[in-house]
């Protein structure tokens, strides 16, 4: 018998103290059963951070990223691929992340060097990230914003906006694993960032 696939969310709830960024779920994401016809991902995922007593913290949500997600089916049967649609929830900055989420585990760009490049593929074939790649793309891409989208460059406090200055968004060579080259960079588009 054929099933269809389902489509699922899953967010990253990040906040941001004087130490670094950090992700409030511990070390990964939530994620949703499949959306009903009833549904959209987007108060899916409003749903998800509610049932966490997050959603008034919320400064951004942002879709980062969509995938097919059966190389990690394993909260679900693993006939049931599934595409997952990734969310970053910016949680509202506090002196002390610790003080509420005493399991939040530390971001940084270190975390990136220490597990290496994503897996390789060839050039026409599905990426398979893993679950940290997907955080880190989520993270760069929300850099990216600050150079492009005056609602979530306002929506970030000062905070937010000093950690994310260490992740660089990376436009290409994430899978470069023949070079060991660092990925091709944006300029210095600091004058993009108004304030």
């Amino acid at each position: 018998m054929t099933t269809n696939t389902t489509v699922r969310v899953e967010v990253w709830p990040v906040s941001a103290d004087r130490a670094g960024l950090w992700l409030l779920s511990g070390s990964d994401a939530w994620r949703s059963a499949p959306i009903q016809q009833d549904r959209d991902p987007h108060s899916t995922v409003e749903a998800i951070l509610s049932d966490h007593g997050i959603l008034t913290d919320v400064k951004l949500l942002h879709s980062t990223s969509w995938r097919v997600d059966s190389l990690h089916a394993t909260s679900w049967r693993a006939e049931d691929d599934s595409v997952i649609l990734t969310y970053l929830a910016v949680i509202g900055c506090s002196d002390f992340v610790h003080e509420n989420w005493p399991t939040a585990t530390p971001i940084s760009p270190a975390v990136a060097e220490a597990v290496g490049k994503a897996i390789p593929v060839d050039a026409a074939d599905a990426p398979l990230p893993r679950y940290i790649d997907v955080l880190l793309h989520g993270l760069r891409h929300l850099r990216f914003l600050l150079y492009t989208d005056s609602s979530a460059r306002n929506a970030l406090c000062d905070t937010w906006r000093g950690h994310l200055a260490a992740f660089e968004p990376a436009l290409a060579g994430m899978y470069d694993h023949e070079r060991g080259e660092k990925p091709i960079m944006l300029p210095d588009t600091s004058a993009l960032q108004r304030q």
